[in-house]
């Protein structure tokens, strides 16, 4: 239930963000939005990994390796400098609920990169929860005159979820890895990114308070979600993580609502509903069965349990968690699990 709980908090952090990013918009242009938003993550992870290495043996912190160095290139440039950029002119040009809503998509997208990409793990119920959240959205997106100008907003908000969905699942790849480690410096190089390229372009600079607004914003509605959802996938896979985190949304429209004073239509309501059985179903699978566990060597932060039994060496940290490189030798067993990091096995 500790990935579970990660993922919620995670999507609850992330869905505050859009209908208050929609006011911050009125005084910052889309694209430093987006550049301010992943700079103030960057920073604030910094102070955090700064504050927490002072207390802690430099020797045993956990350190980003040559080969991961790729996934970490990809995870950037999809999830810190394309998916931003597009969502904050989607919004811009769409209602803060519908855009809340619409993130819904991330978690189909995440789950289909999952399946059909990286192999992952399905089920028969994740499938149907997964067409129902597709249906939310084209309710949602419906309108009966349709124009052009009328779904370029949704298009640029899909496309958002489309980068970070990509974004998540090579994540994936590399959630044994310090999340704060990794959530800094993904933030900090979109960030810098994004607001030199925009300053390129001549956008103007706001005011100073609106600029660190939108940096607290992007520490607690960005950096601390990204950490919440790494810890997810570390636990969870990146198809769960996604269906769980589908959750955000529905916070994002209730603050657009409180906020904004949008309407509550029957649009909303009836796209919200389908949504929200997808949610249930995902939120209520279980898979359990006899499965093979490869041996396998890797680094990462661990507490001793039945997926961690191995020797220790003398140059090892003592107590628990604790990170060093160790072996997981081969083992045959039973228990509830998901398609986490160690559990990546096949199925008939």
């Amino acid at each position: 239930m500790t990935g579970v709980l990660f993922a919620i908090v995670a999507a609850v952090l992330f869905g505050l963000s859009s209908p208050i990013a929609k006011v911050l918009l009125g005084e910052i242009d889309p694209w430093l939005l987006a550049g301010l938003l992943y700079l103030g993550s960057g920073l604030g992870m910094a102070i955090v990994y700064m504050a927490r290495g002072a207390f802690q043996n430099q020797t045993h912190m956990q350190k980003i390796v040559r080969r991961e160095i790729p996934w970490l290139a990809g995870v950037t440039f999809f999830g810190g400098i394309l998916g931003p950029i597009f969502f904050m002119y989607g919004l811009s040009k769409t209602e803060a609920s519908t855009s809340s809503l619409l993130l819904n998509l991330e978690g189909v997208f995440t789950s289909a990169v999952a399946w059909i990409v990286f192999r992952e793990h399905y089920s028969s119920r994740i499938v149907v929860g997964m067409i129902a959240i597709i249906l939310g959205g084209i309710i949602l997106s419906w309108s009966e005159n349709l124009t052009w100008a009328g779904l370029v907003g949704p298009m640029f908000v899909a496309l958002a979820c489309l980068s970070w969905a990509i974004d998540n699942n090579l994540t994936r790849k590399i959630s044994l890895n310090d999340p704060i480690l990794l959530t800094m410096i993904k933030s900090l190089i979109a960030g810098s990114t994004n607001l030199a390229l925009a300053l390129f372009l001549g956008v103007r600079f706001p005011e100073m308070r609106f600029v660190v607004a939108a940096g607290t914003l992007g520490f607690l509605c960005y950096g601390l979600s990204i950490v919440c959802f790494i810890l997810a996938l570390r636990n969870l896979g990146a198809s769960r993580t996604g269906a769980y985190f589908s959750s955000a949304p529905f916070v994002g429209a209730i603050m657009a609502v409180g906020i904004w004073h949008e309407p509550i239509t029957v649009k909303l309501l009836g796209a919200a509903a389908f949504m929200g059985v997808g949610l249930f179903l995902h939120l209520s699978e279980t898979h359990e069965h006899s499965h093979a566990h490869t041996e396998l060597e890797h680094e990462h932060s661990h507490s001793h349990d039945e997926h961690h039994r191995h020797e220790h060496r003398s140059s090892d940290p003592a107590g628990e968690p604790h990170t060093h490189w160790h072996r997981h030798e081969p083992l045959v067993h039973t228990h509830g699990h998901f398609p986490d990091m160690h559990h990546t096995h096949s199925h008939s």
